[in-house]
């Protein structure tokens, strides 16, 4: 099954597969719908699957940070009327996913963050001034995974876009700045609930350190690593990934297959 048709109601976009608990999936900075394809597809037999495009370069450039990401996500829910969701977050919209959480506790019910942003990151850095040479943002786009191959041309394609558009890197700095300074180690303790940590053994962004941290704040959680395995994990190892997710969700009693 390829990804669905974009969805638009109001002012949001997004897609939808499946029935069910809805299991909402947040992107990351440079995380398009088809990071995701696997997940949808394998995810829609157990939830109503659900990926909102975050509004990373529509945000007005004074309120583009993490937190505005959280409260679009906000609306997101009450405008679907979703109730009560499962999270599951990459990267940014791992941050994006545990801001959520802090705020709207109530309204989450299981919470999966893969190499996300929230206690630690090395992004790009200052690497932004040789933004205009493409083979340079190779490399970067690269260094996303164990094994470079999947730093596929799209990929490249489309981060070299975005990096050589003023307008959408001074908001891609915006939000990386506003998501170091916006630290949650502080706030795991208050998130009880049921929390899978999925981490690449090999990730050099959120390193291996960062899951160990974030695992020691949650009351209720558990780590599972992917060895040869980057910072997308859903996309470099998408069976071994919805693998470990499905029998998480299994031994936790998480989602109803349909027909059952």
């Amino acid at each position: 099954m390829d990804t669905p048709s974009i969805i638009e109601k109001g002012a949001y976009k997004y897609v939808e597969a499946g029935q069910g608990e809805p299991l909402l999936v947040l992107h990351g900075l440079f995380g398009a719908l088809s990071n995701f394809t696997d997940v949808l597809n394998h995810f829609s037999s157990r939830f109503r699957v659900i990926i909102p495009l975050l509004p990373i370069y529509e945000l007005p450039m004074l309120s583009t940070s993490a937190k505005s990401l959280a409260k679009h996500i906000e609306g997101f829910v009450d405008e679907l009327e979703l109730g009560k969701v499962h999270l599951l977050g990459n990267s940014l919209g791992g941050h994006v996913g545990l801001i959520f959480t802090r705020d709207n506790l109530e309204l989450v019910a299981s919470l999966t963050l893969t190499a996300s942003s929230g206690l630690y990151e090395n992004a790009f850095g200052n690497s932004f001034p040789r933004r205009e040479d493409k083979s340079f943002i190779r490399e970067k786009v690269a260094v996303t995974f164990f094994d470079p191959k999947h730093a596929t041309d799209d990929l490249v394609d489309e981060c070299f876009e975005a990096v050589n558009s003023r307008e959408k890197v001074l908001r891609i700095l915006a939000i990386a700045k506003s998501a170091i300074r916006h630290n949650m180690s502080k706030d795991l303790p208050q998130m009880n609930i049921p929390v899978c940590l999925i981490w690449g053994r090999n990730d050099i962004i959120t390193p291996p350190e960062v899951a160990e941290d974030f695992q020691s704040g949650f009351p209720d959680s558990d780590l599972f690593w992917i060895e040869e395995c980057g910072h997308a994990p859903m996309m470099e190892h998408p069976k071994t990934f919805n693998r470990i997710l499905s029998d998480w969700y299994q031994a936790r009693k998480i989602g109803h297959p349909q027909g059952n």
